[in-house]
């Protein structure tokens, strides 16, 4: 069969794990007769993707905190655009980064290739008239969430619902929290804190401080207690100098430790987002807070249309998971939450509760995620190949 190529551009770290899980995804079903080129992580590298450039410089997240970065952005766009002109690949997959990726496709409306975007921008929180944008620059849509399909589907865009990647994630877990744990010396007694900052630079250093203020008010609360914060390469040094300004014993770790730490630990502090699903679904009960830049978060407000930040609380209609946002994103307040969750059973029985439901509702039937975006994304190829035959 002759071989397809498939670009794949990824511009911030979640989407370089969706696209790495794609990748083996895609090589399990099709093999060699499939190519894979394009933009991404350091986790698609690790899967033999030879990236464009650097995703770090895409990695940016707020209104006013991308200008600063718009001439580098800039410069990577034109590159991406060369790049796929140059290739002529038989399909586009962007995945999130709406920003980056919008423009990319627009810029490319004229390419003879099929353009599918992976994970829909959440119209249904705000700004839901960027549902009749992505119908006119793409011809299939990847979501995540299961209600989501319908709200493109009436502007034009054919859509799919692939699944969430957390169920997957909790799916191939198979450590041994116990041990991961005497790895570390941390007595099995000893309550653990997970400490999830956040995936962005900006995040690290916006959250950080208020983080472990937060850890120096519950030092002496909370007996034995012991931290552990899994972070990206790149954040690493700056998330352990953070936590070396609190008294807690503290270890960081990587990605690759990422799933140990959430079934090793009894309750987690976490910036709000994918993240804060992942503990969720995998049973760990967690305090979700987030600051936003003061004038972002202004018009935010205007905007958003849903009450709640968290998805497992958006997607259950209820407030499960404490969100302790903005102006409550504060050390004192962070701090007191974070005590009553590892202290109070019936809170943590019914987050734990909320996680299970949370994660059937996220499976597509028998398939795994990437397995079903896989499938949709080679049949698409497939027959864009055959139309050009």
């Amino acid at each position: 069969m002759t071989s397809r190529t498939i670009m794949l551009v990824a511009g911030e770290p979640s989407g370089d794990v969706l696209g790495a899980h794609l990748m083996r995804a895609i090589r399990a079903l099709a093999g060699d007769r499939v190519k894979l080129v394009g933009i991404g992580g350091d986790q698609m590298i690790a899967e033999g993707l030879d990236t464009l450039f650097p995703i770090s410089t895409l990695s940016v997240m707020g209104l006013f905190e991308v200008a600063p970065r718009a001439p580098a952005i800039l410069r990577c766009l034109r590159q991406a655009e060369a790049f796929a002109r140059s290739t002529g690949p038989d399909l586009i997959l962007t995945i999130d980064s709406p920003g980056f990726n919008k423009r990319l496709i627009r810029r490319l409306q004229d390419l003879d290739t099929v353009k599918v975007h992976y994970v829909a921008p959440s119209v249904w929180a705000w700004r839901p008239k960027r549902a009749e944008v992505m119908a006119q620059l793409f011809d299939h849509l990847l979501t995540l969430l299961p209600f989501e399909p319908p709200l493109f589907e009436k502007e034009g865009l054919a859509a799919t619902f692939v699944g969430h990647p957390a169920v997957e994630a909790e799916k191939r877990y198979d450590g041994d929290p116990r041990a991961f744990r005497t790895s570390l010396d941390i007595p099995s007694h000893a309550p653990l804190i997970n400490v999830l900052f956040g995936s962005r630079r900006g995040e690290v250093k916006r959250l950080g401080p208020t983080f472990v203020d937060a850890l120096r008010r519950l030092d002496g609360k909370v007996p034995g207690a012991r931290v552990i914060s899994p972070t990206l390469p790149h954040l690493r040094a700056d998330v352990e100098r953070l936590l070396a300004g609190q008294p807690m014993p503290a270890t960081v770790v990587g990605p690759e430790a990422k799933m140990d730490s959430f079934h090793a630990a009894d309750a987690a502090i976490a910036a709000s987002g994918t993240v804060a699903l992942e503990t969720g679904i995998a049973g760990l009960p967690t305090v979700v807070a987030y600051r936003l830049n003061g004038l972002t978060a202004m018009i935010a407000k205007r905007l958003i249309r849903i009450e709640y930040a968290n998805l497992i609380n958006i997607l259950l209609d209820k407030p499960v998971v404490p969100e302790l946002i903005q102006d409550r994103c504060n050390a004192g307040e962070i701090a007191h939450t974070l005590e009553q969750v590892l202290s109070d059973p019936i809170h943590r029985d019914q987050q734990i509760e909320a996680g299970n439901v949370v994660r059937q509702m996220l499976k597509p039937g028998s398939l795994w995620p990437s397995a079903k975006a896989a499938r949709v994304i080679l049949n698409l190829a497939d027959q864009k190949a055959g139309e050009r035959s």
